[in-house]
């Protein structure tokens, strides 16, 4: 095979694997908790998810080998989100046995930022979020998305910093 005739079969494969679909299903989003029984309280009464049993207690050179850290130990629990059925994502909240230093939470911080949950009162929710120890960040905000609807939104905090999106839409 000659060189043109190289790259036009390798142009060919490129192009194929494109198009290709890729089968892939939602599982979770992980939070790293500093107390993973007092976050998972405050999702679970704030925001009505519910737990996944069994509550996990993992260690070994098996989690050593999958996380890169050395001795890790992790406790935690899945909490099935609101309105998931049982085979939908779950909010996974660990705790590991050493952590690394927290750098600070910001909406516009790079990398995964929010979670964003669809609530029937967004001042409501905003306001038990905050008497259950997290905190409001900016204002709440109605505003008209053309071709999709009018939203109405909040950020919050869970009381370790996470931040939330609080959020209902009307057409």
């Amino acid at each position: 095979m000659n060189n043109s005739e190289a790259q036009r079969r390798s142009l060919m494969l490129s192009s194929t694997r494109a198009h290709m679909a890729i089968r892939a299903k939602f599982v979770h989003i992980n939070i790293v908790a500093e107390d993973w029984k007092k976050l998972a309280t405050f999702y679970e009464q704030v925001l009505g998810c519910t737990p996944v049993p069994p509550e996990r207690n993992l260690s070994g050179q098996w989690l050593e080998q999958a996380t890169g850290v050395k001795g890790a130990e992790i406790r935690g629990v899945h909490l099935r989100l609101p309105s998931q059925t049982r085979e939908g994502p779950t909010l996974e909240i660990f705790q590991y046995n050493n952590q690394e230093n927290r750098q600070g939470t910001a909406i516009n911080r790079p990398g995964l930022t929010h979670i964003a949950f669809a609530v029937d009162d967004v001042q409501a929710f905003r306001d038990a979020v905050i008497a259950a120890g997290g905190r409001g960040v900016g204002q709440l905000v109605s505003v008209d998305i053309p071709g999709a609807g009018k939203i109405t939104f909040a950020y919050v905090t869970d009381p370790e910093g996470n931040m939330i999106e609080l959020q209902q839409w009307a057409e």
